[in-house]
């Protein structure tokens, strides 16, 4: 099998830096050369909404803070009791030239099968069922992932010439499943259903310093985070 998937478990994170580091690993996903599968922690409790949602619905809609707004799609995502992962597709590799739906379809398929090794049996939504609007956990949308007829995970995409930006949550984590399980879950998993290898990555100190310097100048401004 050939090596073209990385993986990285970069642990707790601060809101602003957790969504800029995201958005440059999208900005070099090309000379990175191979997917990136990033799982990530919180330092604290916040909340992150979708690239194009109001600031003022979101602050109605929840008494958690900070709100970052995220470089995807989507809606509002609580980040005080959830797993997160990022996957991070360069232009040249087959999943970029995926439509959204089939890229969103073949993500929760993913996480399907991880559940599944660990003995946790989940649907694909095969419709749309909103009950709060712009609430991503509130309902589901079609492929969200499923269990006993309840969300469990659901993602947001964003998609340009620099690659493909995948942003997930799992929420609430199951019962009996710990984040270290579901860890090695996913990348058992995607060996299997990508039938690639997955590699450790270690990101250098020019993207980490990236990341941070776009923390600062970007995700926890207003400029960015109240843009509308």
């Amino acid at each position: 099998m050939k090596t073209t998937w990385l993986h990285l478990d970069s642990g707790p994170g601060a809101p602003a830096f957790n969504m800029a580091f995201d958005d440059a690993l999208l900005v070099h996903a090309a000379a990175i050369g191979a997917p990136v599968l990033r799982f990530y922690g919180w330092t604290e409790p916040a909340a992150t909404f979708g690239y194009f949602q109001k600031i003022a619905d979101i602050e109605a809609a929840t008494p958690l803070r900070p709100l970052i707004r995220r470089p995807t799609g989507g809606g509002l995502v609580p980040h005080n009791a959830d797993w997160t992962y990022s996957l991070i597709v360069p232009p040249a590799h087959p999943w970029y030239e995926l439509r959204a739906e089939g890229s969103y379809e073949r993500m929760h398929q993913w996480l399907q099968a991880a559940f599944a090794r660990l003995g946790l049996a989940t649907d694909l939504a095969p419709c749309c069922r909103k009950e709060i609007p712009g609430q991503c956990f509130a309902g589901y949308e079609k492929h969200d992932l499923l269990h006993l007829g309840r969300k469990l995970a659901g993602a947001a995409q964003r998609r340009n010439k620099l690659g493909l930006l995948i942003q997930g949550s799992i929420q609430p984590p199951p019962a009996g499943c710990t984040r270290e399980d579901f860890w090695r879950a996913m990348i058992q998993a995607g060996e299997e259903f990508t039938g690639e290898v997955t590699t450790p990555f270690e990101p250098d100190g020019l993207l980490l310093a990236e990341a941070k310097k776009q923390a600062v100048a970007r995700y926890e401004t207003d400029a960015h985070n109240r843009r509308r």
